[in-house]
């Protein structure tokens, strides 16, 4: 905002700058603009004497005072053409631009320019920098989390991997923002749990960095030389890259027994197509061969055979409701 469009104004009031840093950034990163209105300034001001900034402001050779002005101190400040400016965070200081708002409009006295310059930008992403802070604390205070171990918070990825699922199927944006939230909970949650392990500690950072490690290694033909033009050659590259990684004797390794039982049908039907090998389906008598020979009829056809079966359930639960009521 610029008190040229809220009040009264003079050439030599002068200009008050409200400098905004984030928290997430490394202190003392701060943008060219806020570096030169921090060298020109008449004068400095920062209500916050622990404001991370500070230590590299005054190292860089500027004097900052710890102090709190008023709107009106800080108009008066600005007398005969100054410029002050206040270190801030976030948003800044909702009082200070409050009562800045409120003496303007009052046209009692002739306004500084005002200049809201963010210093720092927050990058994408920075707000899981939060999310692993919230969680430092909550699993060091709240009775509750901090005993939770991976085995017993394993109920609960799954139940909010479902969740997820369902979200998605419904089509809700909202909840769907929500659950995958609870879903990125779930990942902070074990990292933390995995830094106080004894004999093999790791942290968010190593999950974040084994994953990205993963993406680049399988991504050839977007960050090395390969090149793929369509979905079945990255999917090629992914499957050959990812082979030559985990070096299995069997195509069933690595795949979950303890997932839902038509998609664990469906993912041992898939592995031996892609492999290549020609291995019947059992026969037998039974409803769960009667599924086994269903799953592979999906997957055969491109089909998911747990979200058909999830999509026929909706269907059959509304028609119970519609019968209900």
């Amino acid at each position: 905002m610029n008190a040229t469009t809220a009040g009264a104004t003079a050439p030599d009031q002068g200009r008050i700058v409200l400098l905004t840093t984030s928290h997430r950034v490394a202190p003392g990163l701060l943008s060219w603009p806020a570096w030169q209105a921090l060298r020109t300034a008449d004068r400095v001001l920062c209500a916050d004497g622990a404001h991370p900034q500070l230590p590299y402001l005054r190292e860089a050779g500027i004097r900052v005072d710890e102090a709190a002005p008023t709107a009106e101190e800080l108009v008066d400040a600005c007398a005969g053409g100054r410029t002050a400016v206040v270190v801030a965070t976030g948003e800044g200081d909702p009082a200070l631009t409050d009562g800045l708002a409120r003496l303007a409009g009052s046209g009692r006295v002739p306004m500084p320019d005002l200049e809201l310059l963010p210093a720092s930008y927050d990058l994408p992403g920075a707000r899981l920098l939060d999310l692993v802070q919230v969680m430092d604390r909550i699993r060091l205070e709240c009775p509750w989390s901090s005993r939770r171990t991976h085995k017993g918070l394993a109920k609960y990825a799954i139940e909010e991997a479902y969740e997820l699922v369902e979200a998605i199927e419904d089509g809700d944006r909202d909840e769907l923002r929500e659950e995958l939230g609870d879903v990125l909970l779930q990942v902070v949650f074990h990292a933390r749990i995995a830094e106080e392990d004894p004999d093999a500690p790791f942290s968010v950072d190593d999950v974040a960095g084994t994953i990205v490690d993963k993406l680049v290694h399988r991504h050839p033909h977007v960050f090395g030389d390969e090149t793929a033009d369509t979905p079945e050659e990255v999917r090629e590259h992914w499957l050959r890259t990812k082979a030559a990684e985990k070096q299995r004797t069997s195509v069933t390794e690595g795949v979950p027994l303890g997932q839902p039982g038509l998609a664990l049908a469906a993912k041992l039907v898939s592995r031996v197509r892609t492999a290549g090998l020609d291995v019947p389906l059992p026969s037998g008598d039974g409803i769960g061969y009667e599924l086994l020979a269903l799953a592979a009829r999906a997957e055969s056809e491109g089909t998911d055979p747990e979200a058909a079966l999830r999509a026929a359930a909706r269907t059959y639960r509304d028609a119970i409701r519609a019968v209900e009521g």
